[in-house]
């Protein structure tokens, strides 16, 4: 199992920005009891949980107590901490991280063929409900197949998910590989699809298609402010996408904030981001369930 690097005294330097330091209190609803932040991350703080050496970005500190006042700040009170590339395989500050919530936090960890199956047990017994794979390009691109394969097969047996994060680009490349899933799958960020080449176009039509016929599929309604054209709030542009996958299987979609936002030249207000599921899901029902309901399904909040 990858180990943590021992502590260090000198912060390294961050070559991409962080977070805006306070996040404005939504105002379009409030959200219900047991509301998640599905999609978030914890970036050390490096001197105690230092990052890969192996990253391709170095994010400025976000630790679990950044965290939690964001979280008070938005009226939420579970989330679903998804382990980032710029920490590798080394997934101690998520396990941290969880450990505080005393069961209102859940994890995705980032794992390799070093990790036992006693490590992979110690992680659930922690809340880790699922592993992630990178297929992005800017940060390093497919895994090799027959490790993931491998590694997917192991973890079916602990009945974890698989988080797949894609460029919109190449998930029509990847229809085999989802048909052969044995588990249920979640997609990050709609598929990453450019706004402004509208709904229509081949891979978010793709993924329509997963939604209303394969039942394993799942969606993360998330990163409106990197698939929009303008760059900045409010994400009109964005809207027809979160609806058109909430019509197709409302009961599989599931919303985060992205938090601290890696590899964002310009940084989003997470409240304008929470006020923006009003217009993505009008109907409080349904809202609900995708803040309460869905990702109650996938992670087992005690």
């Amino acid at each position: 199992m990858a180990t943590q690097n021992p502590p260090h005294d000198a912060a390294p330097v961050p070559t991409v920005p962080g977070p805006i330091p306070l996040a404005s209190a939504p105002t379009a609803f409030t959200p219900p009891p047991d509301a998640c932040d599905a999609h978030c991350h914890i970036f050390g703080p490096a001197a105690r949980y230092p990052f890969s050496p192996g990253r391709s970005y170095t994010p400025p500190d976000s630790g679990i107590e950044d965290f939690e006042r964001l979280q008070e700040r938005l009226g939420l009170s579970r989330a679903v901490f998804v382990q980032a590339s710029c920490h590798g395989t080394d997934n101690t500050a998520m396990v941290d991280a969880i450990k505080r919530g005393r069961g209102r936090y859940a994890g995705v960890a980032m794992i390799d063929e070093s990790f036992s199956d006693a490590d992979l047990e110690d992680l659930h017994e922690v809340g880790v409900r699922g592993t992630r794979f990178n297929f992005v390009a800017h940060l390093g691109g497919a895994p090799d197949l027959d490790t993931f394969w491998r590694l997917v097969n192991r973890v079916a047996e602990l009945n974890w998910h698989i988080v797949l994060h894609f460029d919109a680009k190449d998930l029509p490349t990847h229809a085999d590989l989802l048909a052969a899933m044995p588990v249920p799958y979640v997609i990050d960020h709609m598929a990453r699809p450019p706004a402004d080449e509208g709904v229509e176009q081949e891979p978010f039509q793709q993924l329509l298609a997963l939604m209303a016929r394969d039942e394993r599929c799942w969606v993360k309604i998330s990163c409106a402010e990197r698939l929009t054209a303008g760059k900045v709030a409010p994400y009109d542009d964005v809207i027809p996408f979160a609806r058109a996958l909430i019509d197709a299987a409302p009961d599989r979609v599931l919303w985060g904030t992205d938090w601290p936002h890696p590899n964002m030249a310009i940084m989003p207000d997470e409240g304008h981001l929470l006020d923006l599921l009003v217009r993505y899901a009008p109907d409080e029902q349904v809202r609900n369930r995708i803040l309460v309901d869905n990702p109650t399904t996938l992670y087992d909040f005690s």
